[in-house]
């Protein structure tokens, strides 16, 4: 009964949705069909499988560190990779080719979790941070399989939303084996709407540990050079950006300083480079030479953020100057470049904090008079940049400790009740 009225009010959701994004963006959804649960496997050879699940870019460029210390164990476990999105499938199967085989996480109705979960037959299945499903955990639940939440956080509006409704959540997250938290604070929020105290652990953020420290200049070079980039003057990067924080970027931006803006959803594109008829975009091609009357730069590809970070003088994490919820800073502070954020970075708020402890991050919203004056006086930037790769290195080793906590979970495979 429980089961037949989740698929009629999620099917009422699902059409919902597709109607509201359709008149939002224009587009018709044509990726249902690739999420109806029937996917491919290779065999294991009796090895027991474990899924891991991300929901869209973020969280799998967030599991790769996880992926490769459970790969690293081969001929024990098994591992294979979900995405919701198309844009996450993608990056997944791109990412992790050769390495795990990826499939399309299906839609949330019963005999579509039953055909992905018959034709995957995991063992114990790894979520992302905050991806709970009712209709697959129930069928996790039915089949006796091990679920974990790693990465775990919950930002204050998931917190309000699961007190409020104790009740329901109580019976959503007693589905899952552990919930392996970023951070003590996170693990108290989870206790307190309803995860008992020892289904609870801290082992730290996997972000720290999907930084990769590297001095690989030359495609930052390239970048440079066909963009019409002034190697010569000072470059702002920023990343990420939202809604309404390019135009406070572009005005507050200081004479003879160039900036390059780097929006973090393709559809802003266009938007975004209205602000400034005439500037350069990526998407256009290599500019002609160095011209002195282009100081704003429009990054509308995807895949080089990370160059443009390499050739920064100092870097914006954007969607948080206005409450977006904020970006991840640790790409920019793992390059050594100095970093400002916004306030409101609450989907990033233990590294963020950890980070602005140190002296490696600065929180600010007015995050271009902060750059100003690191653009004026050298030692300071590279003494913010010097703090935050330090604290990189040393929060980093965060998935060897979940990878353990996996593998001891595939012992445990009770079957449970709906």
């Amino acid at each position: 009964m429980l089961g037949t009225m989740w698929n009629v009010a999620y099917g009422g959701l699902l059409v919902a949705y597709g109607v509201v994004d359709r008149i939002r963006t224009g587009r018709k959804r044509s990726d249902l069909r690739t999420r109806r649960g029937d996917v491919a496997v290779p065999p294991t050879d009796g090895r027991p499988r474990v899924l891991i699940h991300g929901v869209s870019v973020g969280e799998v460029n967030a599991a790769a560190p996880l992926v490769e210390a459970l790969t690293s164990h081969r001929d024990s476990v098994a591992v294979v990779v979900s995405a919701s999105t198309a844009t996450g499938f993608e990056q997944a199967t791109e990412r992790y080719e050769g390495t795990a085989p990826v499939v399309r996480f299906p839609l949330d109705f019963t005999w579509t979790v039953e055909r992905f979960l018959d034709r995957v037959d995991p063992q114990g299945v790894v979520l992302m941070e905050q991806e709970l499903w009712p209709g697959f955990l129930r069928g996790c639940r039915r089949r006796g399989v091990p679920v974990l939440l790693v990465n775990a956080r919950m930002s204050a509006s998931s917190f309000a939303w699961y007190s409020r409704l104790r009740f329901l959540s109580r019976r959503l997250l007693r589905n899952l084996s552990l919930v392996v938290c970023q951070s003590e604070s996170y693990r108290r929020q989870y206790e307190a709407v309803g995860v008992p105290s020892h289904r609870t652990a801290v082992v730290g953020s996997l972000k720290w540990d999907a930084i990769r420290i590297s001095d690989d200049a030359g495609r930052a070079d390239a970048l440079a050079r066909e963009f019409g980039i002034d190697r010569n003057r000072p470059l702002i990067v920023a990343g990420s950006t939202g809604p309404g924080e390019e135009a406070r970027l572009i005005e507050g931006k200081p004479d003879g300083v160039q900036l390059l803006l780097a929006p973090r959803r393709p559809e802003r594109w266009d938007e975004v480079a209205r602000l400034r008829p005439g500037m350069p975009r990526r998407s256009q091609g290599p500019a002609p030479g160095n011209d002195q009357s282009r100081d704003v730069f429009l990054l509308d590809t995807l895949g080089e953020l990370t160059d443009a970070y390499r050739l920064a003088d100092a870097v914006f994490v954007g969607r948080s100057l206005i409450p977006q919820g904020g970006s991840n800073p640790l790409e920019a502070v793992g390059l050594g470049k100095a970093t400002v954020t916004g306030p409101h970075y609450d989907n990033f708020r233990d590294v963020v904090d950890t980070l602005a402890d140190c002296g490696g991050l600065v929180v600010s919203p007015d995050p271009m008079s902060v750059m100003r004056d690191w653009l004026d006086n050298p030692d300071t930037r590279r003494a913010v940049a010097a703090a935050g790769l330090e604290a990189v290195l040393r929060n980093q080793g965060t998935a060897a400790r979940t990878a353990e906590r996996i593998l001891a979970s595939l012992a445990v495979r009770r079957p449970g009740g709906v």
